[in-house]
């Protein structure tokens, strides 16, 4: 499996029978080099709250190779009034089966609200991911504070764990090294800091603190084997 982290919350994932991208924040991502030309082929576009910095590209990408877009209801809702068919609702706490493993909608403390011609409009319950692929398991926090149901991932054996650390809208490094104690993977990946001014984080900084798992700390654009 091969993970490349493409800065903010973005995460291109591949593997044999499987190509899928999480939160594709590409234009206006200033940790970002790639463009939604830049992919040709893509399975599955995972969307985990409703705002620009995560929805981002979203659109764009799925028109171009036909991805199936998963996120929750109300963004899927806001989706098919933009045209796009290939649409896959889910909301927190819900698993669905796939081809290559399964697909579980996780919770997250945030907001989810829409950008669209100048309002916002409503975007339901923010989540993360928990993904099994083909054997693998792989948990995006998405945009996310510290939360106690983090402890029940303990459970599931997480592989690779994105977490958010750059604080301000989501959890500093303090609470996700506290996160990374209550899910314990077996590697983290810090995500979600230095692309704004108030979300400047030191990644060093988390790695040298969580003595729970392996800290992969992956600058934008750099990539890792599973």
């Amino acid at each position: 499996m091969k993970i490349e982290y493409l800065g903010h919350a973005v995460v291109h994932i591949e593997d044999q029978g499987f190509k899928g991208i999480i939160d594709p924040f590409l234009k206006g991502n200033p940790g970002c080099s790639r463009s939604p030309g830049d992919f040709k082929e893509l399975d599955y576009i995972f969307v985990t709250h409703g705002h620009s910095d995560h929805i981002g590209d979203t659109l764009e990408l799925a028109r171009a190779t036909s991805a199936k877009v998963v996120a929750n209801a109300e963004i899927i809702d806001y989706l098919r009034k933009q045209g796009l068919e290939n649409l896959h609702a889910m909301h927190i706490g819900g698993k669905f089966q796939t081809d290559f493993g399964f697909i579980k909608m996780t919770p997250a403390l945030h907001g989810s609200g829409i950008s669209h011609q100048g309002e916002m409009l409503y975007g339901g319950s923010p989540g993360g991911y928990l993904l099994k692929v083909q054997g693998k398991k792989i948990y995006h926090a998405g945009d996310t504070g510290l939360t106690m149901d983090m402890k029940l991932l303990e459970e599931e054996a997480v592989d690779v764990a994105f977490l958010p650390i750059g604080g301000n809208y989501t959890m500093d490094i303090e609470d996700a090294v506290r996160a990374v104690s209550f899910i314990r993977p077996r590697v983290v990946i810090p995500i979600h800091y230095d692309t704004f001014e108030v979300i400047t984080a030191d990644p060093e900084d988390f790695k040298c603190r969580v003595k729970d798992a392996e800290v992969v700390v992956l600058s934008p654009g750099a990539t890792y084997e599973l």
